[in-house]
């Protein structure tokens, strides 16, 4: 371990936000990322308002060379995780590190050394990451794709990175994908067949959310979502906490017409998420609301035109995933979205994702919608041994 490199514990509010400042700086100096809100990153790390940490807890590190802060990384562990099956990505002994950032390779040495100590001290057997700091959150570390600015909720790191932490002994324990699709032109005549057809099922109903009822269809989506996602790889159910701050959060990006719930026999069984891509926006004000941000901010989230979107989730309820009613209801859902962004919004370019490798079913989805994988994630593991 380089002797010139000391490292921090963070313990307070004044330590956290140099650890955010520390990490917007580093992203500053990354090509094509996007300044984030300082204000949310902030509220993501602070164990007094995000709900997280109602299961969790964590340890915040910065790294130092010569007086000057180098790097930074947090090491991390959700006990909802742990009683997760061993197969499924988590389980018992896992534990995580994220917000990973480092000059050079020494630091990045020590900072994991730094993150795989603290977990061992805590009992931990295996390590698990980047993931910032929920799977909820930011999980994978980008390793291709960096000629393209990230959209909304995604992160964006050096290609570099991924060299640094596979030869600290970690190996890739699963991929993301996320898949780019032109929405300016009409879906695939398939996906319009099979959209026709749940049409013309009087069980089907598709309908739009309603800001007005929000707090009402965040529930029932987040809950659709627990059921749905229950079986994938390192999925961690959503706490009634998370479910309301998470409705709260996304209040202000949510468009009636760009998220559907579906009905079966009046029954919310599936829904589809859409969000227009406030990084947009964000890159213009350089992630600062302040003194004039925020007016661009609220012209842009009453009518975002142009924008991209983003599907971060969407679901179907697990009785109902191995059905021929399932396909209805998936491109039931796309096919209305895509045609109100195209139309409504002048949007042009949409993005899936992410989606794990080994989800058969929604690679088949965005195969079958014609899309294309754009950007690859990648999360890894090591034994603590």
């Amino acid at each position: 371990m380089d002797a010139q490199i000391s490292i921090e514990e963070i313990s307070d509010k004044k330590g956290r936000a140099r650890f955010v400042d520390l990490g917007r700086a580093f992203a500053q100096r990354t090509e094509n990322s996007v300044p984030q809100l300082r204000s949310e990153q902030l509220e993501l790390v602070d164990p007094g308002k995000n709900p997280f940490f109602g299961h969790a807890r964590a340890q915040l590190f910065i790294a130092h060379k010569d007086g000057r802060p180098v790097g930074r990384i947090s090491a991390h562990i959700d006990e909802l995780a742990l009683e997760m099956p061993a197969d499924q990505g988590f389980g018992p002994g896992t534990g995580m590190f994220g917000y990973f950032d480092a000059e050079d390779e020494s630091i990045a040495v020590t900072l994991i050394e730094t993150a795989q100590n603290w977990l061992r001290a805590e009992g931990m057997t295996r390590i698990l990451g980047p993931i910032s700091l929920s799977i909820w959150e930011e999980p994978g570390l980008l390793v291709k794709g960096q000629e393209h600015s990230p959209v909304i909720l995604m992160g964006h790191h050096p290609a570099h990175y991924a060299g640094w932490i596979e030869a600290a002994g970690f190996v890739r324990a699963k991929t993301l994908y996320t898949y780019n699709l032109d929405i300016s032109a009409p879906l695939p005549p398939l996906v319009q067949r099979i959209a026709q057809s749940a049409a013309r099922n009087t069980r089907i109903n598709v309908r739009q959310v309603r800001k007005k009822d929000w707090d009402a269809d965040a529930a029932t989506i987040l809950n659709i979502l627990n059921d749905a996602w229950s079986d994938n790889w390192g999925f961690v159910p959503l706490t009634p906490a998370e479910v309301a701050y998470t409705g709260v959060k996304l209040r202000p990006i949510i468009h009636e017409d760009l998220c559907m719930i579906a009905e079966v026999d009046g029954r919310p069984v599936a829904f589809m998420l859409t969000f227009p891509d406030i990084n947009y926006v964000l890159k213009r004000i350089n992630g600062k609301l302040f003194p004039f941000g925020w007016i661009s901010m609220l012209r842009w989230l009453r009518k975002p035109k142009d924008s991209d979107m983003r599907v971060p989730l969407m679901g179907v309820l697990k009785e109902f995933q191995n059905s021929r009613m399932a396909s209805q209801l998936a491109f039931s859902m796309i096919n209305i979205i895509r045609e109100n962004a195209a139309s409504r919004l002048q949007s042009e370019r949409g993005e899936l994702g992410w989606v794990l490798e080994d989800n058969q079913g929604m690679v088949a989805i965005a195969d079958t919608i014609e899309s294309s994988v754009n950007r690859e994630y990648a999360i890894y593991e090591k034994p603590l041994t």
